[in-house]
């Protein structure tokens, strides 16, 4: 899997998006615009410098990517928050 950067933003697939946070990847765009699905982006500092984090939230789930600088997944992390 590969992130894309576009404009300086994240952008990943909904076909690889979505079946992380066990969704159809048809519904993946509408649940983001309708805030069902939050994210969050973050760039590696000092040991982790060239490197970036998106971690993703949806009905009690969190999805975590760690990436390399070319947008190379090189870590998923799934698990349940408890919250919904």
């Amino acid at each position: 899997m590969k992130i894309e950067i576009i404009d300086d933003q994240p952008v990943i697939d909904a076909h690889d998006l979505g079946p992380l946070l066990g969704l159809e990847p048809a519904v993946v765009q509408a649940k983001m615009r309708q805030g069902e699905i939050t994210s969050k982006y973050e760039l590696g500092q000092d040991e982790d410098a060239g490197r970036f984090r998106l971690t993703f939230y949806y009905a009690g789930k969190r999805v975590r990517l760690t990436c390399a600088q070319d947008g190379t997944v090189i870590s998923t992390i799934c698990t349940e928050t408890g919250a919904r």
